[in-house]
């Protein structure tokens, strides 16, 4: 293995994004881009500890059944398996849960944009160079723009500090979780390190899916809403985003949450037929440019 592939800085793919980096980009968006709102509806019915535990269960049990996933992790990169197990699937199945009892799903989807952000902080305190200049540009300007685009949507939404505070502590996961999961996908493959991690997850959070019994209530619509989350947005996009992190480097990999409020837009306009207003298609302009940067070699 090369030094290169090894390490948590950069990606297998050092050049500009390739068309399947896009791909993954596209795909992992749209499947985030629509979680938010299944959360919301399963917590119409279940308790937030009975929703993180089955999103990592369904999850798990999914991608377990691919043979690829059935991989032995070496010993000296359980460690590693176990911090992307807490920060980057229990911890944040359970935050967010719990925030969006009281916080508006758009204002979740906001403040989850931030991980980019997070991602780089994080790898510059780690000693982490792979990223130029370009790139941080990109970054800082594609947040601008998801801020620009969410604006609309968020006069007047109830945003309580506790929610926020839930939120921004399961960003920080996802972005140390970046930094972390590069060398073990480019081990052993995105399938296998997050089957592992989430089975690990689906543990730790058992007792919380236990005591969210007690409080839960089982109605079809809720069930059906965490069974797709846990098997397209907790298990299949967690693979593909992982992929291409292990690709691009965890900075560059990150955008793909920049991706989440457009798509969250283009749903709300040809399924609820809501309006798009000048202020968001400014917005989606710097997130295309900061992306466009970003995406450089």
């Amino acid at each position: 293995m090369s030094e290169r592939s090894g390490s948590t800085g950069t990606g297998t793919e050092a050049g500009s994004f390739e068309l399947l980096d896009w791909g993954l980009i596209g795909s992992v968006a749209v499947i985030w881009g629509s979680s938010f709102l299944w959360i919301a509806v399963a917590l119409d019915a279940f308790a937030p500890g009975l929703v993180a535990w089955l999103r990592v269960l369904f999850g798990a049990v999914t991608l377990f059944m691919f043979s690829g996933a059935r991989r032995r992790i070496e010993p000296r990169d359980r460690f590693g398996i176990a911090i992307v197990a807490v920060a980057g699937n229990a911890g944040p199945a359970l935050l967010f849960a719990l925030a969006q009892r009281d916080l508006e799903s758009a204002v979740a989807g906001m403040i989850n944009s931030a991980t980019p952000v997070a991602t780089l902080v994080i790898a510059l305190a780690l000693g982490n160079r792979a990223v130029g200049r370009g790139h941080v540009v990109g970054l800082l300007l594609g947040f601008a723009g998801v801020i620009v685009m969410a604006a609309p949507d968020l006069r007047g939404a109830d945003a309580p500090v506790m929610g926020i505070g839930l939120v921004l502590l399961a960003v920080v996961g996802y972005a140390l979780t970046n930094n972390v999961i590069v060398p073990l996908q480019q081990r052993y493959g995105g399938l296998a390190v997050v089957a592992h991690a989430q089975a690990l997850a689906a543990v730790l959070l058992l007792p919380f899916g236990l005591v969210g019994l007690r409080s839960s209530k089982f109605e079809g619509g809720a069930f059906l809403a965490v069974v797709i989350l846990g098997i397209l947005g907790t298990g299949l996009a967690r693979v593909l985003s992982a992929t291409l992190v292990g690709r691009t480097g965890p900075q560059r990999g990150s955008v793909v949450t920049y991706f989440v409020p457009i798509v969250a837009i283009l749903l709300g306009v040809s399924v609820r037929n809501e309006t798009i207003s000048s202020i968001q298609i400014f917005g989606l302009l710097l997130v295309l440019t900061g992306a466009g940067l970003i995406s450089r070699r």
